[in-house]
């Protein structure tokens, strides 16, 4: 069996575990508190980060870019790339949007601030990261309500990595309550569709002790 290394709310972790339920592969989750640094972990991904996945083969592939990727190689028959060459730089575009500009501007200071400081006892919250998360989630969900509202997903005509990338993020935020659906009505509806897939009903079964999530948060119909 193929096992995912990860965090319940690591909005990286969550992506790859999309893209493999996506792509209807078993896979066995492990968490792994990478502030533990287990020299076992470190051997066989020396950047001490998740998501890793091990392949029943015993391959360790390192990194969510990475392990898409790859998934996206080695099993083609679900193509989350898109189609296209301007389908696939479009995608891809998405994606490090998502993972580098959305992860840096809004996830990494509401979610390492709020969540993270306080599991791994690394200190209390940033109340000035705190207040440059809130303001940036403004502008950012405001983007992806006019992807939702001008494309039929955020990458185009089909679902792809965009849309799982884009969710992964919001879905973390959104378990914390901090994401204002009213401001973005064709985000809300383009988002209830994704969690509505078989893949997502995994990640909204995720509970991190001393954090509860408001009642939408698993409600297909919010």
């Amino acid at each position: 069996m193929r096992i995912l290394y990860h965090l319940p709310l690591s909005p990286y972790c969550r992506k790859v575990r999309l893209v493999m339920g996506e792509k209807r592969l078993p896979f066995e989750l492990k968490i792994e508190r990478v502030w533990e640094q287990r020299p076992e972990y470190l051997d066989r991904n020396p950047a001490g980060t998740v998501p890793m996945l091990q392949e029943d083969t015993g391959l360790c592939i390192p990194d969510s870019w990475v392990i898409c990727e790859y998934l996206e190689e080695a099993y083609p028959d679900t193509p989350l790339l898109g189609r296209t060459l301007a389908e696939r730089v479009e995608v891809r575009r998405l994606v490090v949007w998502f993972d580098e500009k959305f992860g840096r501007e809004v996830s990494r200071n509401l979610l390492t601030e709020k969540v993270y400081k306080r599991i791994s006892g690394t200190g209390n919250p940033d109340g000035a990261a705190l207040r440059a998360g809130y303001a940036n989630i403004r502008t950012h969900l405001s983007y992806i309500d006019w992807l939702a509202e001008t494309r039929r997903w955020l990458g185009g005509n089909q679902l792809s990595l965009a849309d799982f990338a884009a969710a992964a993020h919001l879905s973390c935020l959104d378990f914390l309550d901090d994401v204002d659906w009213s401001r973005a009505p064709a985000a809300k509806d383009w988002y209830a569709r994704v969690k509505s897939r078989p893949c997502f009903r995994s990640v909204l079964q995720d509970r991190i002790s001393g954090f509860t999530p408001p009642a939408h948060y698993a409600d297909l119909d919010f």
